[in-house]
């Protein structure tokens, strides 16, 4: 009765419908799970007082936001069971690549913001037991202009990556990689011709919809995947040249090399996915590394981000 079964898993055993029934379990009860553990010790040390005034207004953010990533999950479900993928012929039934990008920036936006505020606790702390050597000298160091236009730069950088991070989920929810399985080129050139990336099919009679070929057009999301994921390697790469020549402190230089090996992996991981036919190992290799790569951009920003003075 389900439009999935009736096109794409015909006469699917009961021991394949067992292991894809297995990672939606697990999915689910993962997710689950990480909501009890954050919400219950949450609540208790909201109750108990033991949080600053802005300490609880971003605690209370990130337990919403992990409510709506779970609310954004359960709607992503549903768009995969919507009638008219059963009864329309050109139809695949799967859900909405719109929806699984939103339901991976709400999960991208949650990892952020539990580092940036994990790692602003773990500084106070630190600040606080007299654990960092020469505060005041490094102090002076991250407000220097080098350092604040470089810390720029990296923000930019962070966007750009989530940005690619976001459009290969386009990728995903299209099954885009299972087209042009090589690289650099695709087909007979570096990009398809212009008359299949930009085609009236995809605007469904409707002339001024042709926008929707950005993000429904497998061929034209797959290269813009590419051509994303390029720039963000060249940019990481240049900021890598550029951060070596400043006097950066021991955790941000380690965070610099880490996020600029990550990205080449980054690369390499995702050629391999495309070019053998995206199997699961493959591909999810490449959304964990997106994970880290995405974590080693925050660690390097918030590592040069002005050191507080905490009143003992």
């Amino acid at each position: 009765q389900f439009p999935e079964y009736q096109k794409v898993h015909i006469g699917i055993t009961l021991d394949d419908f067992k292991r894809i029934y297995f990672m939606e379990w697990f999915h689910r009860n993962i997710g689950r799970l990480f909501g009890v553990v954050y919400l219950v010790p949450m609540t208790y040390f909201l109750s108990k007082g033991l949080v600053t005034r802005a300490g609880k207004a971003k605690l209370t953010g990130l337990g919403l936001l992990l409510l709506g990533q779970g609310a954004m999950g359960w709607y992503m479900v549903s768009s995969g069971l919507e009638k008219e993928l059963a009864e329309r012929p050109d139809a695949v039934p799967r859900v909405s690549q719109y929806r699984l990008a939103s339901h991976l920036s709400l999960a991208y936006l949650l990892y952020a913001g539990l580092s940036l505020y994990g790692w602003n606790v773990i500084r106070a702390n630190r600040l606080v037991r007299n654990k960092i050597a020469n505060p005041d000298s490094l102090r002076t160091m991250l407000v220097k202009p080098s350092i604040v236009s470089f810390r720029r730069k990296i923000v930019a950088a962070t966007l750009l990556v989530g940005t690619t991070c976001l459009s290969g989920a386009l990728v995903a929810g299209l099954d885009a990689g299972l087209i042009y399985n090589e690289f650099p080129t695709m087909g007979h050139g570096i990009t398809p011709p212009l008359s299949e990336l930009w085609n009236s099919f995809y605007a469904r009679g409707d002339p001024s919809a042709m926008w929707r070929n950005l993000t429904e057009n497998p061929s034209t999301v797959q290269l813009e995947h590419r051509a994303l994921a390029m720039t963000t390697l060249l940019v990481v790469s240049a900021l890598w040249l550029h951060g070596r020549r400043l006097p950066l402190p021991r955790s941000a230089r380690f965070a610099l090399h880490l996020m600029n090996a990550l990205a080449w992996l980054q690369v390499v991981l995702g050629i391999s996915t495309l070019v053998e036919f995206v199997p699961i190992a493959n591909a999810s290799a490449h959304q964990a590394n997106s994970v880290l790569l995405l974590a080693s951009a925050l660690r390097l920003f918030h590592s040069l981000r002005p050191l507080p003075r905490i009143p003992l």
